[in-house]
């Protein structure tokens, strides 16, 4: 942690399962300050709560800020002496996007540029930004709106000097038990003694740990440079996979799965990395890093300078990974926290 050290951090939308992760990763290192920035005050006020229980010591680290990505003035205000930024608010719920598709707009795409302005009016070093495979061949507004925050981040890191402010961004799969997914859901169904649902048996998901997910962002804080998009390799399942591996963990009937269909906006499979962003990514062994594209706007060298040779790399989407079993699954799942405080719940 000695690139923290002293240092200030600011997370937005910080109430949520990343910004918990974080600061259950941060608080205990050298780190100086972490600013949480959302506009929920009771989730501020739950937060500031947990963490003064649990570690005492080094809460007083933690300074809370109430704001919305969507009003610029309230981020500026936010973000005075902030060294570094992770940005993770976001409106993420694929149907209520669908139905409110303005809604996400205004926080997915122009807060990410309000965040950005800031940053860089602010002096702030690194800015890591927070996408998903929604964004990649988006077919619902929530992935959309997602693909479109990038396309901002690239444009912005085209104007600043990386030495000053340097901007990257993050995409990757879903987060299990973070909040709003499926697997709490389901735990819940199993408890209430109801046939646990899902949408299409063989749909396919990436799926990676809270922590990986920290870990996605501290490697493109490390080893990124301004515009790229960081791609970590993740492992996917079938949806059906997933139920019956939480089935077997928690007692639920695997022949009473309900099947629901798919919900607005839904996708089949996952892409992180498109055909198109192939042609110049760069393989970087648990990663794919997905330079920014900084030619300029003057077209008539196309026509002059010819044909680049293709980047052989392919598509990598959530049909051609490795797809885990039921057994690698709760293997997965078994080392997660969450699952493990649920667990001893259900043996109680």
């Amino acid at each position: 942690m000695s690139l923290f050290t002293g240092k200030t951090l600011m997370i937005t939308g910080g109430t949520g399962s990343f910004g918990n992760a974080v600061l259950n990763r941060f608080l205990k290192t050298d780190i100086g300050e972490i600013r949480v920035f959302s506009r929920d005050e009771k989730k501020q006020d739950d937060m500031r709560h947990e963490f003064q229980a649990k570690m005492p010591e080094v809460s007083d680290k933690i300074k809370f800020f109430i704001g919305d990505v969507r009003d610029l003035a309230s981020v500026k205000n936010a973000m005075h002496g902030v060294d570094y930024i992770f940005h993770a608010a976001a409106l993420k719920q694929v149907p209520s996007c669908e139905f409110f598709p303005l809604e996400a707009v205004k926080t997915n795409v122009i807060g990410t540029d309000n965040v950005l302005t800031a940053a860089i009016d602010e002096g702030v070093k690194t800015v890591i930004c927070l996408s998903t495979d929604k964004a990649a061949y988006p077919v619902n507004a929530m992935g959309t709106s997602k693909a479109m925050m990038e396309k901002v981040i690239v444009a912005k890191s085209r104007t600043v000097d990386p030495e000053k402010t340097k901007i990257c961004c993050t995409r990757y799969g879903n987060v299990m038990c973070s909040r709003g997914s499926v697997i709490p859901l389901w735990i819940e169904q199993i408890r209430d003694g109801n046939p646990i649902t899902l949408t299409a048996p063989d749909m396919t998901r990436f799926i990676m740990s809270l922590d990986e997910a920290v870990d996605l962002v501290l490697f493109a804080f490390e080893n990124g440079t301004s515009g790229d998009i960081l791609v970590q390799k993740a492992p996917a399942c079938t949806i059906q996979t997933q139920a019956e591996a939480v089935c077997e963990l928690f007692g639920g009937d695997k022949e009473k799965i309900k099947i629901i269909g798919i919900r607005h906006g839904e996708k089949m499979y996952e892409t992180l990395l498109t055909n198109e962003e192939c042609a110049n990514a760069i393989d970087m062994g648990n990663f794919y890093r997905v330079p920014c594209d900084k030619r300029s706007l003057n077209y008539d060298k196309y026509f002059k300078d010819g044909d680049k040779n293709r980047n052989p790399l392919t598509e990598f989407d959530s049909n051609n990974t490795e797809l885990l079993t039921v057994e690698q699954v709760k293997e997965k799942l078994l080392s997660l926290k969450y699952i493990q405080e649920e667990l001893q719940k259900t043996e109680k």
